[in-house]
């Protein structure tokens, strides 16, 4: 198992931290999910075998919202409030 904290921008209310963690829960070898909206963070555990860093930044883009690795390039811009 392999744990990541991905930054996640755009979120302003309890609606978006469960619609990312509604999003990155479905993916096939996610074991755990915890999302704050204050930090703007997103911790993952998951199984590097069943899906990768990159599979999981997609889904957090498809869900509408800003996503970056530590250090990394913001992707997407828009959330479900603005």
């Amino acid at each position: 198992m392999r744990t990541e904290t991905l930054k996640v921008g755009g979120m302003t209310c309890g609606g978006c931290v469960g619609a990312v963690t509604t999003a990155l829960r479905a993916v096939d070898g996610v074991a755990d999910v915890v999302v704050s909206l204050k930090p703007g963070e997103a911790r993952i555990e998951f199984d590097e075998r069943a899906t990768s860093l990159e599979r999981l930044r997609e889904v957090v883009k498809q869900a509408g919202y800003e996503v970056s690795v530590a250090g990394g390039e913001s992707q997407a811009k828009r959330g479900c409030c603005s």
